[in-house]
């Protein structure tokens, strides 16, 4: 008896090492760490809108940075705000960069990108600040409508009846 015990006890560790990798879990996750924050639904709402915006635009090492700092200028939830910004995962950065470049160099009327003939620093630098202009440009376009979908539908969840802060409590 008490082998199987340890069988059981073996298994049940092994599934929580491995849950991880599961997305209900992460999603369930999600959930758990919003509900906890103590916010008016509002603020919740605008925390997260700013930090899926931010974490579209490429500013990969000021994502949580001007997040908050967004927050606190909006009065929104600073702790929302950086859970946002996990949008920008190693999955998604190539293809929030790469749509960012696009949509900018569409807006700007770039040329595609060529290799330079003339490798000057002065060349290589103009080249440079065009790219970083439309990547700029682009995430700014790009993360607008995610950021007003995340707003209404954190708005929803966050008014919602189920919907408790960390004090237990519905919030208004």
């Amino acid at each position: 008896m008490p082998e199987l015990r340890t069988m059981e006890h073996d298994r049940l560790r092994q599934a929580r090492r491995f849950r991880i990798l599961n997305p209900r879990w992460w999603w369930h996750e999600f959930l758990r760490q919003l509900g906890e924050l103590r916010c008016k639904p509002r603020e919740i709402a605008l925390g997260m809108a700013i930090g899926v915006f931010i974490g579209i635009t490429p500013t990969i090492p000021f994502h949580t940075i001007l997040a908050v700092s967004l927050a606190v200028l909006a009065r929104g939830s600073k702790l929302a705000a950086a859970i946002g910004v996990w949008v920008s995962n190693p999955l998604s950065i190539p293809l929030f960069y790469y749509g960012s470049y696009r949509i900018g160099q569409l807006v700007l009327g770039l040329p595609d990108l060529r290799r330079p003939e003339d490798h000057s620093l002065l060349v290589m630098a103009k080249l440079g600040g065009e790219i970083v202009g439309a990547m700029l440009l682009g995430g700014v376009i790009l993360g607008i409508i995610p950021a007003v979908l995340v707003y209404v539908l954190t708005l929803k969840l966050a008014s919602s009846p189920g919907f408790c802060g960390a004090s237990g409590e519905r919030q208004e």
